[in-house]
């Protein structure tokens, strides 16, 4: 597209965009939200720069393959699982560790292998929409 509004709007845009699927995912174990729906939004966010400056430069500011993007996540979101299995208990169940407590209550605050899994979710469906969607549209 050869629009300058759309081609200076889309800068704003996409770092809005971005921050905005960040901030999703991070509420994502508290509120609704999480890993799947801030993927979504991040991949929007690149879908138009890519729109904007093509698929060529997209692929270049995202600086890795969107299929490495996915199977990163993967691993991530295995790996989070597994943590459980060696804590004893049943795979994917949720692990807390508390820093500067014991609670909810008292901690600082809390490393949790739910938000690693979102974090493993958010990369695959970022990776996946975006290989999808590049391939589209070099393909026309």
């Amino acid at each position: 597209m050869n629009s300058i509004i759309f081609t200076a709007a889309a800068r704003i845009l996409v770092a809005l965009l971005f921050v905005f699927s960040l901030f999703m995912l991070l509420r994502g174990h508290h509120l609704p939200g999480g890993g799947f729906i801030g993927g979504l939004i991040g991949a929007v966010s690149f879908i138009v720069y890519s729109l904007a400056r093509g698929p060529a430069e997209a692929r270049q500011a995202l600086r890795m393959s969107p299929e490495a993007i996915a199977a990163i996540g993967l691993g991530i979101a295995l790996l989070s699982g597994m943590v459980s299995f060696f804590m004893g208990d049943p795979l994917f169940t949720g692990q807390w560790y508390w820093v500067g407590g014991d609670s909810y209550e008292t901690a600082a605050f809390s490393i949790n292998s739910v938000l690693i899994f979102d974090v493993g979710v958010y990369l695959v469906v970022l990776g996946g929409i975006l290989s999808l969607t590049y391939a589209f549209e070099e393909e026309t």
